[in-house]
């Protein structure tokens, strides 16, 4: 089902720094980057599965000529960003946020994963591996001359620890997933206000290319379409959300009784119901309970989510 992983491609934005794409970025399917120097090189994320990650750490090496990995950077806890990290070389150093670390290390979905999806994932051959390096705010790598700096947002925004990694020479941009381009963004485990906050500040970067976390690749041409995009949903989920409450309906009522517009041609439209728990969950003050979220995300999509892993 979905895409395989030989559908994936490593494209190189500017001499030395890629993208791995993986189509069409819906659930669990990612995109890296890459980042090379004199001194080795940089990955941006991992991948969910073992074939996946493999096949990017084989592009990498044809495309370094066998560099070694020298540096790992995970923009956030999620598994499609960093199962994968076990793959890597055991002297590969892993950075990671503070917050990221701490939710990787009781991620319970790597030891299995429920049948909230279809097919049901099969990690492969991966094993829990978090960052040994962790920062809380911003922290600055090089490899040989080049500049990778690594930045939080400040704030809750589509998790507590997300990160960006920025080449200010190259004026390349990695979001991870506070970009999802031309999909619908997740933020159960985030906020729809912070997600909106962030928007700003990505735009303050003013990166002339940018790698989002899930879908195409964007550059200084496109990115402020692809931010509007972005404000319009949170925007719209912020407004169903406040909606619903007032009338005393459950987030997946509000998600059934509102109309998607422009949004419902984007994948993996049923988020709406995971986002609006969210919203719920935070203008109470309260936990999201995960397990209702999801379930009332399969009532919402008819059956389980469609995932290409």
């Amino acid at each position: 089902m979905g895409n395989q992983p030989d559908e994936a491609g490593l494209h190189e934005i500017t001499p030395g720094v890629y993208a791995w794409v993986q189509p069409d970025g819906t659930w669990w399917v990612n995109n890296a980057g890459v980042v090379t120097g004199d001194e080795g090189t940089v990955l941006v994320d991992t991948c969910a599965t073992e074939p996946r990650t493999r096949r990017f750490l084989g592009a990498v090496a044809a495309a370094t000529g066998g560099a070694p990995v020298r540096m790992a950077v995970n923009t956030h806890q999620h598994g499609d960003h960093t199962y994968g990290n076990s793959l890597l070389p055991d002297e590969t150093v892993i950075f990671g946020h503070t917050a990221m670390r701490e939710a990787l290390l009781v991620d319970p979905l790597i030891d299995g994963c429920p049948p909230v999806w279809e097919p049901v994932p099969d990690w492969g051959n991966v094993t829990r591996r978090t960052p040994s390096v962790v920062f809380s705010s911003e922290l600055t790598l090089f490899t040989g001359g080049r500049r990778i700096e690594l930045r939080h947002p400040g704030h809750t925004a589509h998790t507590p620890g997300d990160v960006v990694a920025w080449l200010p020479e190259e004026r390349v941009l990695f979001t991870g997933d506070l970009l999802f381009h031309g999909l619908t963004p997740m933020l159960l485990m985030g906020s729809v206000e912070g997600a909106l906050r962030s928007l700003d500040w990505l735009a303050a970067f003013e990166p002339e290319h940018v790698v989002p976390g899930h879908g195409p690749l964007a550059d200084a041409g496109s990115l402020p379409g692809v931010l509007a995009a972005h404000e319009r949903y949170y925007r719209f989920l912020a407004e169903v959300a406040g909606r619903g409450r007032q009338e005393g309906r459950t987030p997946l009522e509000a998600a059934q009784g509102a109309d998607l517009g422009e949004f419902a041609q984007w994948a993996d439209a049923e988020r709406v119901v995971l986002n609006l728990h969210r919203a719920y969950a935070d203008a109470a003050g309260t936990e999201v309970d995960l397990i209702t979220a999801f379930l009332d995300a399969m009532t919402y999509n008819g059956g389980p989510m469609r995932t290409g892993v």
